[in-house]
């Protein structure tokens, strides 16, 4: 009898709870929260709205931008620096608009999350050591060209790698020298973590500072452009609805020394009253109800959320449900009407984004994408097979591979496919598509393993660290170069490969055969020759995610191709030692 009584208890008290957790009071909850991210967001309307996904995504009809900042990466004692979720883009739109909103929110109990708290100042303070360390070398490397007052003759004489990039760091201008010497003096390197981080914590924290820069600095990240592109450096300032602002003492962001990155936490902390009373519908507020979506949204997305959001919070807690299900499975027919990908929703399903253009990558001729047509084959990872048309059947293949969570091993046991169709097409000059339902996980890690596996990593490296400082004056002296130019854009410049590159600079007067080239496409010799290492496919990960901004590959599927390359790296190890031995 006590034992039923028990469990009565515990199944009254998870009765209690999942009625507040129901999915009318998230919504509602979200609702309500937004109005203050509003409110914020009109103090400074030139600064871009950024949701850090995925939680923040929920906070505001439109944003002008996303960023990944996990707070795993910021809990005490696991602090950490991912290559992996590198974020530049976001620098690069600060720098740009003077600023920007980060939107995010957190459960009960904290005012903002551990990203906002430190995984954010932790990123901001590694950009600005990395580009100090950066403009410092800039002003060593041009007082030594002015020492040297070579000419443009012994330029050419040396290496023409050499003597490109030599060139265009010795040529700066002495106005664009004590800018520059301006710059790194004054640039602030400090970290700044909100106040109630302890500071014992922040002083571990900064220890490992130094390690973070050279982990940024050794990963092939452009720090140069980023350089150019920021005039002052980042600093996070954090706001909450427990934050007292005097509307009229609001500061211009550009009158600051730094550029602001303003992280607001959406959801209200403890003290607020969580059971509501509103438009005749009594709801319970939950904090950080846009945080993890499988578990309660039922299909919903946060853009289909916000094309209904009235009409939801106006059905109240009784119909909250029905309309939902109703609006996903119009939404569902809508899409299947017009040939896209669609899955009709059996679980309790997250949010699948979109791209809006293709991620290209233009060296190694591979695209990632949902769905695009300037293609000459795809390889389609996604579980549900998509609608495309070629006249052959070798042009496309189907590997159904699921996430990590659903199945562990799915991906390494469809690699060796994807791998065998990927070299037989792109062997052919092939353009291939890589795609998968969200273009984020699976497909990056695809043509992650590609890379890996078919490229030569020297000739993409040694491709980009030269082109990034050819610009028209340089091509105009050069005069090899002058010719090619005039027929190319700059952003095709930057996507050249060394060994393309190369052929450009002896002259060759068709450039069509540079562009139809595979560029530093080996066949995988370059992979049986070379030792792959974490290290190795993290920086393939940077230059993916250069191009695919979105990319956010999950921790087991970078496993499982890190585990697929050792495999057959030791596999061809043992097949060409048993060869010898015969």
């Amino acid at each position: 009898m006590a034992a039923e009584e028990r469990m009565s208890v515990y199944r009254a008290s998870r009765s209690i709870k999942r009625m507040d957790n129901s999915l009318y009071n998230a919504l509602r909850s979200i609702y309500e929260d937004s109005t203050f991210v509003a409110e914020i967001a009109g103090l400074w309307p030139s600064l871009p709205l950024v949701a850090n996904l995925r939680c923040g995504l929920w906070y505001a009809p439109r944003f002008e931008a996303t960023c990944y900042f996990k707070s795993t990466d910021g809990h005490t004692n696991n602090w950490c620096f991912s290559t992996s979720r590198l974020n530049l883009h976001l620098a690069r739109l600060a720098g740009q608009r003077g600023g920007c909103l980060i939107v995010d929110s957190t459960r009960k109990g904290k005012r903002f999350p551990d990203s906002m708290s430190k995984t954010i100042p932790i990123w901001a303070c590694v950009i600005n050591c990395a580009i100090k360390n950066y403009l410092q070398r800039m002003l060593g490397d041009n007082h030594q060209g002015q020492e040297l007052n070579l000419s443009l003759e012994s330029y050419l004489a040396t290496s023409w790698f050499r003597a490109l990039i030599f060139f265009k760091e010795s040529n700066i201008s002495s106005n664009e020298t004590s800018d520059m010497r301006l710059k790194s003096a004054d640039w602030d390197c400090s970290l700044h973590l909100p106040i109630w981080v302890s500071n014992s914590e922040k002083a571990i924290i900064e220890t490992h500072l130094r390690e973070w820069t050279m982990l940024l600095e050794a990963c092939g990240a452009d720090i140069g452009s980023l350089a150019s592109n920021l005039r002052k450096p980042l600093r996070p300032l954090w706001i909450s609805q427990k934050t007292l602002i005097w509307l009229n003492e609001i500061p211009d962001h550009d009158s600051w020394e730094f550029i602001p990155l303003i992280l607001v936490s959406a959801s209200a902390s403890d003290g607020i009253s969580q059971s509501r009373t509103s438009s005749g519908f009594s709801w319970h507020y939950i904090p950080g109800a846009g945080d993890d979506e499988e578990s309660w949204a039922r299909g919903l997305s946060a853009d289909l959320f916000w094309k209904h959001a009235f009409e939801l919070i106006d059905a109240g807690p009784e119909l909250c449900n029905r309309q939902v299900a109703e609006i996903v499975e119009k939404e569902r027919v809508y899409l299947a009407q017009r040939g896209k990908h669609c899955p009709q929703v059996t679980l309790k399903t997250g949010k699948s984004s979109t791209i809006n253009h293709p991620i290209s990558l233009e060296e190694p001729n591979i695209v990632i994408f949902n769905a695009s047509d300037d293609v000459d084959c795809v390889l389609n990872c996604d579980s549900n097979s998509g609608s495309f048309s070629f006249p052959s059947a070798s042009s496309q293949l189907h590997l159904p591979i699921v996430t990590s969570k659903v199945d562990r091993f799915s991906l390494i046991r469809n690699l060796p496919s994807a791998i065998d169709f990927a070299k037989l097409n792109l062997s052919r000059g092939r353009k291939l598509l890589v795609c998968c339902h969200n273009g984020e996980d699976i497909s990056v890690c695809v043509c992650l393993a590609i890379l890996m596996s078919l490229f030569d990593e020297k000739d993409i490296n040694y491709g980009f660290i030269l082109l990034k400082y050819v610009d028209y004056e340089d091509v105009k002296l050069c005069g090899c170069l002058l010719q090619v130019y005039v027929t190319i854009e700059v952003h095709v410049l930057y996507q050249i490969s060394r060994v393309a590159f190369r052929i450009l600079a002896s002259n060759l007067s068709h450039f069509s055969s540079i562009t139809s080239s595979t560029g530093s496409f080996d066949c995988g010799n370059s992979f049986m020759h070379t030792m792959i290492t974490k290290w190795d496919v993290r920086r393939r990960l940077v230059f993916i995610c250069k191009f695919a901004t979105s990319a956010r590959p999950s921790r087991g599927n970078l496993k499982q191709v890190f585990g697929f390359l050792s495999r057959e790296q030791e596999s061809a190890i043992i097949a060409e030692s048993a060869l010898d031995a015969t």
